[in-house]
């Protein structure tokens, strides 16, 4: 429980119930918990008090799950976990293009919310430690471990928590295919099952945001195999 204290966590969710029990049980792991009913005033708490961690329903009044997703992140970067009784393969997709860092389908069991939610706030303390970490350089792109901070030329790029943590791994392999297997273990703590798209959506999100494959630099995609961030020669 100690690793929980101090950290807070907002939950939006519009079932009562649901709501009640689960905030219940997170506040006796430690947590503060705070909840809303509602999207907008989910997005509004968000914007003014950016809690540690916020775990999201999609279907809400007001405002959607996707909409209050994709309007915080331009300032919001912590950790935002989809927790919906849709459990279509599209949704879970939207859900992270839409900038969420982990999806999970009601009913759920309270001890996998509970693992789920402190292993992505585990990943932001981790990369907000101030430590000696290094700088790489590829051509334009400059990311920067220690300011948790991406650079395209002179144009600082807008990462997500998990995007930056993902591109700070493959800068760390430079030159080398890194598998999913590898992936999934080192950010997610649990094994590849095969069918996943996670990693592959917020591959081409961080191309996206870096704006494809630049002249000195790129990450391709090894079929069957993982990813390879690689510096080119124009």
């Amino acid at each position: 429980m100690a690793e929980s204290l101090g950290q807070t966590l907002l939950l939006v969710e519009d079932d009562l119930e649901l709501a009640e029990l689960t905030k219940e049980f997170l506040e006796g792991e430690g947590f503060r918990v705070i909840h809303e009913l509602d999207g907008k005033a989910g997005r509004d708490r968000i914007l003014a008090e950016s809690p540690d961690l916020v775990v999201l329903d999609i279907m809400l009044p007001g405002l959607n799950g996707y909409t209050v997703c994709q309007e915080v992140r331009p300032t919001y970067a912590g950790p935002i976990l989809f927790l919906t009784a849709r459990d279509e393969e599209l949704d879970e997709i939207l859900g992270l293009e839409m900038g969420g860092d982990d999806y999970m389908t009601k009913p759920v069991q309270p001890q996998l919310l509970l693992a789920r939610i402190r292993a992505l706030l585990r990943r932001a303390s981790v990369g907000h430690q101030q430590t000696d970490a290094n700088r790489v350089v590829l051509g334009d792109l400059t990311v920067d471990a220690r300011r948790r901070e991406v650079h395209l030329a002179d144009q600082q790029i807008e990462l997500t928590t998990f995007e930056f943590d993902l591109l700070w791994y493959l800068c760390g392999r430079v030159g080398e295919v890194v598998s999913r297997q590898d992936i999934y273990q080192a950010l997610f703590h649990y094994d590849y099952d095969g069918l996943d798209r996670s990693v592959d959506v917020y591959i081409s999100r961080i191309r996206q945001k870096l704006g494809g494959d630049d002249a000195s630099f790129s990450i391709k995609t090894v079929r069957g195999v993982g990813y390879l961030l690689a510096a080119t020669h124009s």
